[in-house]
């Protein structure tokens, strides 16, 4: 059968780049398919995302479909390139489905994230304890379960320690900090970490404020991933009930980009917020 794969963000891009140029250059899948010495069932399983193209494959289709221009065979080899990346969190038997798996991959290339939170404090500004907390507030899960998960969420936070981070932006409604999370220390200790992480450099929090009566709120969570050249990919995670759905379409992604920068407009401005979740942690201290 080849190799099946899951269509994450990068090989739906490179699927349908893939099948523009084919069209373009006026190639039928037989021709396309003799050229890598597959079948059409393997040239429309790349094409819709479903097959890896290995580099060998790529550099025989982008000769054939006379792709000739730098900038073009330099975003197509680095969509392509995902696969010679092994995840850092990839071990026997781990229980993370394949979306959440494609999101950990987006966070670990991002070179700028960009989140609204309207229920709680994101991951990769969690502290052990508030992760703990949340995680056995939700579906009743075994303790070697919850380890997991809560150590899969610390170690998400390494890419703030990275020689170059990413920047990261995240805006947050005042509910999230005054909603008890495992009680008022675990949550003095969340503000307070909160802080910390707000003097780097890269790592911007911003709060709207209860008094802000009137802001354009989306009606969910979501996190944009954006990735520079030459891989020009931004898609955005957008958090449901029943799981997160990886948006990457140009015209989607261009909506999540204005709403983000609609709910800055109507945040406080990031000294007034680090004020702000100061304030509320030395309440929380006095519990």
């Amino acid at each position: 059968m080849g190799q099946q794969a899951h269509r994450t963000a990068r090989r739906r891009r490179l699927g349908a780049a893939l099948r523009h140029l084919r069209e373009t250059a006026g190639v039928t899948t037989a021709a396309a398919a003799e050229a890598i010495h597959g079948d059409g069932s393997k040239i429309s399983r790349i094409e819709t995302g479903r097959h890896r193209v290995t580099r060998l494959e790529l550099d025989a289709l982008m000769g054939l479909y006379e792709v000739h221009e730098s900038r073009t065979r330099e975003w197509l080899i680095a969509l392509a390139s995902e696969e010679r990346n092994r995840s850092w969190w990839r071990q026997p038997g781990e229980p993370l489905s394949a979306t959440f798996k494609e999101m950990l991959a987006l966070e670990s290339s991002a070179a700028s994230i960009g989140t609204f939170q309207a229920q709680v404090v994101p991951g990769l500004l969690q502290t052990r304890a508030y992760a703990t907390a949340l995680i056995n507030g939700s579906d009743p899960l075994p303790r070697d379960a919850v380890e997991f998960y809560v150590d899969l969420r610390m170690e998400r936070q390494a890419i703030f320690r990275r020689e170059v981070p990413p920047s990261y932006l995240c805006i947050l409604t005042e509910g999230v900090l005054h909603q008890h999370v495992g009680g008022p220390a675990t949550m003095a200790e969340q503000l307070r970490h909160m802080v910390d992480a707000s003097r780097q450099s890269t790592v911007t929090v911003l709060v709207i404020p209860y008094t802000q009566t009137a802001f354009a709120a989306p009606g969910c969570s979501f996190i944009i991933f954006s990735h520079p050249a030459p891989l020009n990919l931004d898609v955005v995670a957008v958090e449901a009930l029943d799981g997160t759905r990886c948006l990457e379409d140009d015209e989607a992604v261009a909506k999540y980009h204005r709403a983000l920068g609609r709910l800055r407009t109507s945040a406080l401005t990031a000294e007034q917020s680090v004020e702000l979740i100061a304030s509320i942690a030395r309440n929380f201290e006095h519990e």
